[in-house]
């Protein structure tokens, strides 16, 4: 197995990596919408998804794969009435590749964000 880590996301905020590969698959740790700096993306929801898919991006390139390499995500919401806009944030970033997903309501997400999405993806 090799740790993956890169500036180009937040720092992990416990102890864990921002994804593991091993063999040619990739998995992330789940990402919330946190800045570079680590504080969280103040505002709404949509604002939130972009920050997680952002970051969840920069992490699968250090990785050797992409967003269109994902196989499988799981997104979990703070609020199911937020599943729409999440969805179509979401949308957005896996346009002509759509990855097998998973979306659950949780009671709460660390630094009480909004949404926190992982991936599992092949590094080709």
């Amino acid at each position: 197995m090799k740790t993956v880590s890169t500036k180009q996301a937040p720092q992990a905020i416990g102890p864990y990596a921002q994804g593991i590969i091993a063999g040619n698959l990739f998995f992330s740790s789940g990402q919330i919408p946190l800045k570079l700096d680590g504080t969280l993306v103040e505002g709404d929801i949509e604002a939130q998804t972009h920050q997680v898919m952002q970051n969840l991006k920069a992490i699968l390139e250090e990785a050797g794969a992409s967003l269109e390499t994902v196989i499988k995500t799981t997104v979990f919401i703070k609020d199911m009435n937020d599943f729409a806009k999440v969805n179509e944030v979401y949308g957005s970033y896996f346009t002509s590749h759509k990855p097998a997903r998973s979306c659950v309501e949780v009671a709460r997400l660390p630094k009480n964000a909004g949404v926190e999405i992982e991936a599992v993806a092949l590094i080709p």
